[in-house]
């Protein structure tokens, strides 16, 4: 093992012998790839780099092809993107590596069906598989999870349905931002700045400059009795003493029990200090550039997180994780990050060193992820973090887009599947400070949930899956452009009758439109409490696809594709799996202290697909309890606000700490009680039709 000679701090076991050199897999390119060297045939820098081989991209190979290493480029339309990989990865691979967003929500299993591409020329091998119809394999449309390249060159084309959209993330806007100006009265960042007038020294004060810095720290009220500093800073004071006069800019460092000068700069050369709040989704990621000194959000983005390609939910993260690596994993959540607040960045015209304080929120899995952290124990008993709280870390650490120097402080989470995001959201909803009894959800992928108030917090994760972000469902998509959110049936042909996000041409259907659907169906006698159609494959708005019953929400004739969106009895029993999910998990989390819905003053929904929910229909489909509709409350992306207060406040990061600690986590997983409670919301909208009083079913 040797120091990389491009990248110092990291540690690499590839030499090049001829020039007694290490490289690092992010730079494996021969020095001298045309003259003799007698170390070649031996040197793995000159296999890696001339036949195109990515360290994290090697790949079993079918048996009887395993010697097989030819290079092979693949094509990718629109773009025209090229990326050379070895002969027999998979197009998804290839993808990957082209920096392309393809959906695979299964991780490559080759269960889901999303990760259709179309084959315009070259030679590739296919598993077979049913989900995809004849007349897309008719079109040369192929999973890209299930085929291998083969051959000098690949050409294919990512259709319409497939192609990454814009997202609709919650939490951007003027509107949604302003709302937070004003929730921090008195700002007190990780990283301060303090302007210092010392005195310059004289015959009777010889004392050294590092002293006098100190010195004037302690003046200005800054506890100086565990402070330290780095050899940087130190070779920063004489100069920027001298320059600015005496007058300079001191940067100190505040953790939890020290603190640490980390820049030194002439007073006249110190720009605004800025902060970055980052939302570390599953899903998609939110960041927000903020104006230290007063509060003020200067600029937001959000996108995909371009893990999203390794599977839907965190489990198929950790998977991926384990098998390919966590770097690659945290590359990818880094790549999205540092690519957002580069483009917040440019509106305001700033440079990354202006950012000092960073504040990170998400759940278990996606932090240890970005980290790092070795996941593969959160899902395995007992369920154990690396970390669930985080000392103060240095962006350089890490690798974001921020001064090196800049604190980041994570936001802590109370188990492995109740994470940061949760803790941000009762820091910002407020409510365990209130006696009123409230019941909190994050509806996602893993349907985290808290009970509580003043007295008590009581949480609990009911791994809702990601069919309701379109993971498992044949035409369900995340809330992108293009995704039917609204949807209604006539009640007597059964034409739908829906709107798009962005009032773009139907693409797919994402969780509000399921929702709706399934609401419509049942009302509508389309579907039984069973979730079984009652029509017949005769009917106008139905049609099999691979022997399966299915609905039409909307002819090919009318859409780019060509091909009908259905709607499957599979997708139905996905769907109907995830809400009973979680209605059992609000049951057991009631019934572990004795309390019923009745009981419950209010519930707040957070998070991105919770704004877009009709209340109605997700009470009667089952997903939400037939309480009175009042007290239900909407209250945003609650993950990214939670964030901006802690990045803002001493007092609200130290609580955030708190709101955690006192969290009495619930293990489902064993639990016969939530099993029994599962399994009967398998219905619609349960097998209790007294529990819903409200929803008339004839």
């Amino acid at each position: 093992m040797g120091k990389c000679i491009n990248h110092p701090d990291t540690e690499t076991p590839y030499k090049c012998m001829k020039h007694n050199i290490y490289q690092c897999e992010h730079c494996l390119e021969c020095p001298d790839p045309d003259i003799y060297c007698k170390f070649r045939t031996s040197c793995p820098i000159y296999f890696m780099s001339k036949k195109g081989f990515d360290v994290e991209e090697q790949e079993a190979l079918p048996v009887g092809r395993e010697t097989e290493f030819e290079p092979c480029t693949v094509t990718f339309s629109p773009g025209n993107i090229s990326v050379t990989v070895p002969e027999g990865s998979t197009l998804l691979r290839a993808a990957e590596k082209a920096d392309i967003y393809i959906n695979a929500s299964c991780n490559g299993k080759g269960s889901c069906g999303k990760c259709r591409l179309i084959l315009e020329a070259g030679k590739v091998e296919s598993t077979p598989t049913a989900l995809l119809s004849d007349k897309e394999k008719s079109k040369g449309y192929l999973l890209a999870c299930q085929t291998r390249i083969f051959g000098s060159e690949v050409k294919v084309r990512i259709p319409e349905e497939t192609i990454e959209k814009k997202l609709r993330a919650e939490g951007m806007g003027k509107e949604a931002t302003e709302k937070l100006h004003g929730l921090v009265e008195v700002i007190t960042p990780m990283v301060s700045k303090t302007i210092l007038h010392l005195p310059a020294p004289t015959m009777e004060d010889t004392v050294s400059d590092l002293d006098r810095v100190i010195r004037g720290l302690k003046k200005n009220g800054i506890d100086t009795s565990k402070l330290s500093t780095s050899l940087k800073v130190m070779q920063q004071i004489t100069e920027a003493s001298h320059k600015g006069d005496w007058k300079i800019c001191v940067s100190v460092l505040h953790k939890k029990c020290s603190s640490e000068i980390v820049k030194v700069v002439p007073a006249y050369d110190e720009s605004v200090s800025l902060g970055l709040a980052i939302d570390l989704g599953t899903t998609s990621i939110v960041v927000y550039i903020v104006e230290m000194e007063t509060g003020k959000i200067l600029s937001a983005a959000s996108g995909h997180n371009s893990q999203a390609a390794c599977g839907d939910d965190v489990i198929n993260r950790m998977v991926c994780a384990e098998k390919d690596g966590v770097k690659k994993l945290k590359l990818m959540a880094l790549s999205t990050i540092n690519n957002l607040t580069k483009q917040a960045l440019a509106t305001l015209e700033q440079d990354q060193s202006a950012i000092e304080n960073v504040v990170i929120s998400g759940n278990t899995t996606m932090v240890h992820l970005l980290l790092g952290l070795e996941s593969k124990y959160i899902r395995r008993e007992p369920y154990i973090p690396t970390v669930s709280e985080f000392p103060i870390i240095k962006a350089g650490e890490m690798g974001l887009r921020a001064a090196t120097h800049a604190g980041v402080f994570i936001m802590p989470g109370p188990a492995s599947y109740v994470g940061g995001d949760i803790v941000s959201g009762l820091l910002y909803t407020g409510f365990h400070m209130d006696e009123a009894l409230t019941l909190f959800i994050d509806v996602g992928t893993n349907g985290e949930i808290v009970l509580g108030n003043n007295e008590f917090l009581m949480t609990a994760a009911c791994s809702a899956g990601p069919a309701f972000e379109g993971g498992g469902i044949r035409w369900g998509m995340r809330a992108e452009d293009g995704a039917i959110e609204k949807i209604t049936l006539d009640p007597v042909t059964f034409v739908p009758t829906y709107a798009t996000v962005e009032n773009k041409p139907a693409r797919g259907i994402c969780g509000s439109g399921m929702i709706d659907l399934i609401s419509e169906m049942l009302l509508k006698k389309v579907i039984g409490q069973d979730g079984k159609f009652r029509l017949d494959a005769t009917h106008d708005r139905m049609t099999l696809f691979k022997d399966e019953l299915a609905f039409i929400l909307e002819y090919g004739k009318n859409l780019a594709s060509e091909e009908d969106i259905i709607f499957t009895e599979s997708d139905i029993r996905s769907l109907v799996l995830s809400k009973a999910a979680i209605y059992a998990g609000f049951t057991v989390l009631l019934d572990e202290v004795g309390m019923d819905f009745s009981m419950v003053d209010q519930m707040i929904i957070t998070g991105g697909f919770g704004q877009h929910l009709d209340i109605g229909k997700a009470v009667i489909m089952g997903l939400l309890p037939d309480i009175e509709r009042n007290k239900f409350h909407y209250k945003g992306n609650s993950s990214i606000a939670g964030a901006y207060m802690a990045l803002l406040s001493r007092d609200f990061r130290q609580e955030a700490l708190t709101i955690s600690n006192n969290m009495t986590y619930i293990d489902f997983s064993s639990s016969t009680r939530f099993m029994d409670e599962f399994i009967k919301a398998q219905f619609l909208p349960h097998t209790e039709m007294r529990l819903f009083p409200s929803v008339k079913i004839k």
